[in-house]
């Protein structure tokens, strides 16, 4: 008999990375149109919960509307093996157990949850969230068998909602504040993580101490709780191998993992950088770091952010920029927390490159910018075009400028390369350097030589003659 027998549509592996498109949806939870929503994993003690049992606070699936709507996921867990580390471990699972439900789609992750849940699954039946309660019961159990016990609460009243919220986000902060004060240098071995490769089969997560998964939700301790629990699951060891390139943070045994997991796609991966070879990203990322050319500095947008940046775009638009697992250069999906980290783009400048970001963000990360740099970026509330990004980091004195200026240094310095050339003896140089060039004879041709140094005792320039 299937463990999904009682459940009225199919679940399997073969439905995660589905989308549903709006028109399809029957009801949005979550999602960048509503300000609360979560997903928390808590530990109890096994006399606190009841085994196999669903909550819903507010209206059930058959309920709703079609909108969207705060919700929140509140998942305790019980068992002699389980503790407190391994929570975020088993709540970034909710990500990949929800999507094997057939017309759910999940994305996402923490505070940043995103579902929608297709008008034909509803119509076969799964109008109720008691039917998604069994099946993430089911799944965690079988999967996870150090799970003895688990409760599953569902709730769309909105203050409820916004109640909870609060208790996930002091949760995530204790987590993620656990975790800083280890250095890169200091561990043998990183983590990868292949949960998202269902939306992004080539992409990879490698994450190392001061350096959080993209999605926010797994650090370096999570992840080797995870490995040790599940050794062939999604999150696993790697072996750092040689450090090739210690600003860039190029590693063998990172290329040699990543290539391994992404199918040969992906051979080579730069942590600390935006450029080159910059981590590769899914979607489940909390911001985006894109360089901004005309200011040659770097911006960051996150997900909640309604606005637009300076260049014009919303985050969606910069996300679909570096998603889908692929490498592209100037663009670099990453987590709120590595903003925290001292590996933070340090190859790029770190903070002394970051020229914007939107004021809810900066007011996240403050305590971890640079004193004398906070007030030299600017945010969505005082810069809203280039023009104005320009004016505003000249008149503050931003790092950056410096390198405007060494910017326009360097291009006099190649004008000044092209003018120079080996004349033969007797030609005076007036004969042989125009506006436009090297002249080598009149009405002859023209050389032209850039970023050139030429050394030579002597020039000898023959015309053949047919």
């Amino acid at each position: 008999m299937s463990m999904f027998e009682d459940i009225p549509v199919d679940v399997g592996i073969i439905y995660e990375g589905e989308r549903i498109r709006w028109p399809d949806a029957y009801v949005e939870l979550g999602g960048p149109r509503v300000e609360h929503k979560f997903e928390l994993v808590k530990v109890r003690r096994p006399e606190e919960i009841e085994d196999g049992k669903t909550i819903i606070i507010g209206p059930d699936i058959k309920d709703l509307e079609k909108k969207s709507y705060p919700f929140g996921i509140y998942v305790e867990i019980a068992g002699r093996e389980l503790e407190e580390e391994l929570e975020g471990v088993i709540e970034r699972r909710i990500h990949e157990y929800c999507n094997y439900i057939e017309g759910m789609m999940h994305l996402n992750q923490r505070y940043d949850i995103w579902i929608r849940i297709s008008k034909r699954s509803v119509e076969k039946g799964l109008d109720s969230f008691i039917y998604i309660g069994k099946v993430l019961q089911r799944l965690f159990k079988s999967e996870l068998p150090i799970i003895e016990k688990i409760q599953i609460t569902f709730i769309t009243d909105p203050e409820k909602v916004k109640e909870k919220f609060e208790e996930a986000m002091r949760t995530y902060e204790e987590r993620d504040a656990r975790a800083r004060g280890l250095r890169d240098e200091e561990v043998d071995v990183f983590y990868g993580c292949t949960l998202c490769q269902s939306f992004a089969p080539t992409h990879v997560c490698v994450i190392t101490p001061q350096r959080y998964s993209n999605c926010g939700a797994i650090s370096w301790f999570d992840g080797r709780a995870a490995a040790r629990v599940d050794p062939k699951g999604p999150i696993f060891m790697i072996e750092k191998g040689k450090c090739v390139d210690p600003l860039k943070g190029e590693f063998l045994g990172v290329n040699e993992s990543v290539k391994s997991k992404s199918g040969g796609e992906i051979t080579k991966v730069w942590l600390y950088t935006a450029f080159g070879y910059p981590h590769t990203s899914c979607g489940c990322f909390e911001a985006v770091a894109f360089y901004i050319p005309e200011v040659d500095g770097i911006g960051i947008v996150h997900r909640g952010f309604q606005g637009t940046a300076p260049n014009g775009l919303s985050f969606s638009t910069l996300a679909d920029s570096t998603a889908g697992g692929r490498q592209v250069d100037g663009f670099h999906g990453i987590s709120i927390e590595y903003m925290r980290s001292p590996k933070f783009l340090q190859s790029d400048g770190g903070w002394n490159r970051i020229v914007w970001l939107p004021e809810s963000l900066k007011e996240r990360v403050k305590g971890f910018v640079p004193d004398d740099l906070l007030d030299k970026i600017p945010t969505d509330k005082q810069v809203t075009t280039i023009e104005e990004l320009k004016a505003f980091l000249e008149e503050k004195g931003h790092p950056v400028v410096k390198r405007w200026e060494a910017m326009i240094e360097e291009k006099v310095e190649e004008k000044a390369e092209e003018r120079e050339a080996v004349r033969p003896l007797g030609v005076p140089l007036e004969a042989m350097i125009s506006p436009e060039g090297l002249r080598l004879a009149p009405g002859g041709f023209r050389i032209i030589l850039k970023n050139v140094k030429i050394h030579a005792k002597k020039l000898r320039i023959k015309k053949v003659e047919k």
